[in-house]
């Protein structure tokens, strides 16, 4: 008989976003005369803008027609698309080559599916709070170890990113195999600038650690002194991988899209005493388990970089951070701490009175009917906070922040 892999055994018995759909499935069906506005999950809510969806249509056409039918695609994605990506770099800067480029169906599964290139034995650092995925991920691999009595795992090492070192992780006292950065940050919405992405750049090239790069929110940056991509970076080639994402910039969380960047230049040790590309086994992965984002789709993407389209889809943009203003400011108005909001979609905002994450989560709940993430999924730094998403429509956020003045914290 075969036996599940034990590393799965190790894992929380669900998914943080499951918890919090069936406490608020439950809370529904209870109170069936209330309704429930979410702040939590960080879906969009703003429909696919014109240019993607005439993309989308004409590409469903070529489908219809024997001569511009499209079967099995590059398992690495269309060079329409790939190259459009690179346009996008050398705007800012960053030379980035196209087979350098991999198209992908999410951020999430990329970052997910990328540890596997790496020994089980590699050291794993993450910032806390965390996405949950970056944990889970090398939970299942078994590169976190055991769990611990106090919530984490053994063999992972914990950045704390809080309000004392003002969300900017401090290096490890012994230098990791791997880093997880996201910037800007989900869950906190705070953002690393100039200065610190430079130091965590440097911190890998001199002990020669691997920089998993989240960088699905850049969309959102307004401050122009901030990075949108860890490539900016004198020498980031050399140590980071990038992870893209079309979720949130285009509202692609039912189409699936995103762009992982794996520069030639970027090598980890072969086992052997040589060194080898992440580009070519990146490569040989999704050529061996995946088979491509639909030919619609990635021309849905390749809108998205049109002059039309990016006025477009930044127009949205534009629009949840219009939201993420009104979040900020209506529970700061409540005497709350509140970071983030500014250059990200996510609010994150400490308990009052000692509170615990959960206890505000129930009490936004059971109050005012409104749903947030508490902290504590995230990690043992994020107990204390809660985060709220800007992703609402502007008449939800607006209700919300009504019914945030009436209640008593």
């Amino acid at each position: 008989m075969p036996e599940i892999n034990q590393n799965y055994n190790l894992l929380q018995k669900s998914y943080l976003f499951t918890d919090i759909a069936h406490k608020v499935a439950a809370y529904k069906k209870a109170n069936p005369d209330h309704r429930v506005i979410s702040l939590g999950i960080g879906d969009v809510t703003k429909p696919l803008v014109p240019a993607v969806i005439e993309a989308l249509h004409a590409a469903v056409d070529e489908m219809g027609t024997a001569e511009h039918f499209h079967g099995y695609g590059p398992e690495q994605g269309y060079s329409f698309l790939r190259e459009a990506v690179v346009r996008e770099y050398m705007a800012r800067g960053v030379s980035i080559a196209p087979d350098e480029v991999f198209i992908g169906d999410g951020a999430k599964s990329d970052i997910g599916n990328f540890q596997e290139l790496l020994s089980a034995d590699a050291v794993v650092a993450i910032t806390d709070p965390v996405y949950p995925v970056y944990v889970d991920s090398n939970v299942m691999a078994g590169r976190a170890g055991a769990p611990l009595a106090g919530g984490g795992f053994e063999r992972l090492v914990y950045l704390p990113c809080v309000r004392e070192n003002n969300f900017v992780p401090d290096f490890p006292a012994k230098a990791p195999d791997i880093v997880y950065i996201c910037s800007p940050n989900n869950p906190t919405g705070t953002v690393l600038d100039r200065d610190a992405l430079t130091a965590w750049v440097r911190y890998a090239r001199k002990h020669n650690c691997l920089i998993l790069f989240d960088a699905a929110y850049e969309a959102f940056i307004t401050d122009k002194d901030i990075p949108h991509s860890i490539y900016e970076i004198e020498g980031a080639q050399d140590v980071a991988v990038e992870f893209r994402s079309y979720s949130k910039l285009a509202g692609f969380t039912g189409l699936r899209c995103s762009a992982t960047m794996v520069p030639h230049s970027l090598k980890v040790g072969d086992g052997r005493g040589g060194r080898v590309e992440l580009n070519g086994l990146w490569n040989r992965r999704q050529c061996t388990k995946y088979n491509g984002c639909p030919y619609i789709v990635q021309r849905a993407a390749q809108a998205v970089h049109s002059k039309v389209g990016k006025s477009q889809v930044m127009k949205q943009v534009a629009g949840y951070l219009e939201n993420a203003k009104a979040l900020r400011e209506g529970m700061a108005a409540l005497g709350l701490e509140v970071y983030g909001g500014v250059n990200a979609p996510y609010i994150w905002v400490r308990t009052p009175n000692g509170m615990d994450s959960w206890g505000l989560f129930d009490h936004l709940l059971t109050k005012a009917q409104l749903v947030c993430t508490p902290g504590a999924g995230f990690g043992k730094s994020g107990e204390g906070y809660v985060r709220l998403t800007a992703f609402g429509t502007p008449e939800d956020t607006a209700e919300a922040i009504e019914r945030l003045k009436g209640l008593s914290l």
